[in-house]
C-alpha cells in the first residue's frame, strides 16, 4: 500500500494541477492584462502538450521502463511548476505550462501500467479503484483550493506549491515503486514516428478546435489531412516493430477495443458536461456562481466516493454489466439536466448531478479493469496510454460540441450540449453492453 501511495500522489497532484488552472484563469487575465480569450492558451497549450506525447511516452515506457517514464514525468512537471510560477506574461506561462503538460504525460501514459504491476491480477479492480478516486479528488478539490487559497496568494504561489510536493512525490516513489524489467528492453525507439504520432493528435486536437469555432473549411480540411498523412505514415514505419508507437494490434482485440470506445464515449459526455454547465447553471437558468460551484463539486465528490467501491465490485461482477449500467445512469441524468428550469429547487439540480457523478465513478473503475486486463502484460504502457488518451480526445471533443452548440444555438446552447451528452453516454452503453458477447 506504500508503494501504491506514492503513485497516487503524484497523479493526485496532476489531476489538481488541472482544475487549478482552469479556476485561475480569470485571475491570470486580469494579472497579465490579456484578455480572457487570449487566456485560455495557458489551457491549450498544456492539453496539446499532453494529447500529442501520450503514446509516444507509452511506448517508451515499454523499452525504458514505465518507472522510468513516471519519475521523468514527476520530474519535468515538478521544475516546469516552478517556471510556470516565475512566468512573467501569458506566452512564457503557456510555454512553462506545455513543459507540465508533458510531465504531467509521462504519469499519465505509465500509471495504470505501475498499477497492474503493484496489483495482483484478482485484486486489479481495487487498483483502477483506487486511481479513479484519486483522479476524482484531484479534480473536485481544485476548485476548492483555488477559491480558498486565491484571496491571500497570488496565482503564482498555486503553481508554484506544485514543485516541492512534486519533488516529495519524486523521493517518495523513487524509493518504493516496484522495479520491473521494461518487457520491450532493447527493442529500438523510432524518434521519427514519435514525431509524426505526435502530429497526428495534435492534428486532430487543432481540427477539433477549428470544426467547433466554425474556421474555413481549408483550414479543418489541412488539419485532417495533417493527421491523416502523419498516422498513415506511422503506420507504414512501425508494420514489422514488436512494440508499436500506435497499439493498433491492442486494437484487434474486441474487449480492448470495445472498453476504448466506451471510454471515449464517457469522456465526451463529461467533457460536454464539465464545460457546458457552468453557462447552463449561471446564463441560461440564472443560477449565481456559488449555487454552480457546489453543483459542479457534487459530481467530482461522488465520483470519488463511489470509484473506490466500484473498483472491487469488478473483480467479481463482469465490468461490462457495470459500464453499462453506468453509463446508462449518467444518460439518465444528463437528459433530466437538460430539461431543468431556472426556478426549480437546487436540491433538484444536485440529485441529477449526483446522479450523472454515480454513473459515471460505477463505470470508470470497472472500465480501466477491462482495458488493462484484456491487454497482454508485455504491452501494459502501450494499455495505459490508450486510456489516457481516450480520455484526453473524449475531453477535448465534448468542449469542441459544447462550442460547436453555442455557435449552432446561441444562448441555448448549453442545454443542447446537455442533451447531446445524454446521447453520448447512451451511446457507451450500448458499447459496454456488448462487451457481454465478447469471451
Amino acid at each position: 500500500m506504500i508503494a501504491i501511495f506514492s503513485l497516487a500522489l503524484a497523479v493526485w497532484l496532476g489531476s489538481l494541477d488541472q482544475s487549478i488552472a482552469n479556476t485561475l484563469l480569470p485571475a491570470i487575465a486580469a494579472d497579465l492584462q490579456v484578455s480572457p480569450a487570449e487566456s485560455v492558451i495557458v489551457v491549450h497549450a498544456y492539453q496539446m502538450a499532453v494529447v500529442t506525447t501520450l503514446l509516444p511516452l507509452a511506448a517508451l515506457g515499454d523499452r525504458w521502463g514505465a518507472r522510468r517514464v513516471f519519475l521523468s514525468g514527476v520530474a519535468l512537471f515538478s521544475l516546469a511548476g516552478l517556471g510556470s510560477a516565475l512566468a512573467s506574461d501569458v506566452h512564457m506561462l503557456a510555454l512553462f505550462r506545455a513543459i507540465q503538460g508533458i510531465g504531467s504525460s509521462g504519469v499519465m501514459s505509465v500509471n495504470l501500467a505501475l498499477v497492474r504491476q503493484i496489483f495482483p491480477p484478482d485484486k486489479l479492480g481495487r487498483g483502477t479503484g483506487l486511481n479513479a478516486f484519486v483522479v476524482g479528488l484531484g479534480y473536485s478539490l481544485g476548485p476548492t483550493v483555488a477559491s480558498v487559497l486565491l484571496p491571500y496568494l497570488s496565482w503564482h504561489w498555486l503553481f508554484g506549491m506544485q514543485c516541492p510536493i512534486g519533488v516529495f512525490s519524486w523521493l517518495l516513489a523513487r524509493k518504493l515503486l516496484p522495479r520491473v524489467a521494461p518487457t520491450a528492453q532493447g527493442v529500438p525507439y523510432r524518434w521519427d514516428l514519435a514525431a509524426l504520432a505526435a502530429a497526428c493528435f495534435g492534428g486532430l486536437i487543432f481540427a477539433l478546435a477549428a470544426i467547433a469555432q466554425r474556421q474555413e473549411v481549408t483550414v479543418v480540411v489541412t488539419s485532417l489531412a495533417v493527421m491523416l498523412l502523419c498516422g498513415a505514415l506511422v503506420l507504414r514505419g512501425q508494420r514489422r516493430q514488436a512494440v508499436p508507437m500506435l497499439p493498433v494490434d491492442l486494437m484487434r482485440r474486441p474487449m480492448f477495443s470495445l472498453s476504448v470506445f466506451t471510454a471515449f464515449c464517457s469522456f465526451t459526455t463529461q467533457g460536454l458536461a464539465f464545460v457546458a454547465l457552468p453557462f447552463f447553471l449561471q446564463q441560461q437558468l440564472g443560477r449565481e456562481a456559488l449555487d454552480t460551484g457546489l453543483l459542479m463539486t457534487t459530481w467530482s465528490v461522488v465520483v470519488a466516493l463511489s470509484a473506490p467501491l466500484a473498483g472491487p465490485l469488478s473483480d467479481r461482477q463482469p465490468p461490462a454489466l457495470l459500464g453499462g449500467i453506468g453509463l446508462s445512469l449518467l444518460s439518465i441524468g444528463m437528459a433530466l439536466l437538460s430539461l431543468r428550469q431556472g426556478d426549480d429547487p437546487l436540491s433538484v439540480m444536485g440529485l441529477c448531478i449526483a446522479l450523472c457523478g454515480l454513473g459515471f465513478g460505477l463505470f470508470q473503475s470497472p472500465n480501466l479493469r477491462a482495458i488493462m486486463s484484456s491487454a497482454p502484460a508485455h504491452r501494459t504502457s502501450g494499455a495505459s496510454g490508450m486510456v489516457a488518451l481516450a480520455r484526453l480526445t473524449g475531453q477535448a471533443t465534448g468542449a469542441a460540441l459544447v462550442a460547436l452548440c453555442f455557435n449552432l444555438a446561441g444562448a441555448q446552447g448549453p442545454g443542447y450540449a446537455l442533451a447531446l451528452g445524454a446521447f453520448t453516454a447512451g451511446a457507451g452503453a450500448l458499447l459496454s453492453l456488448a462487451r457481454l458477447r465478447v469471451r
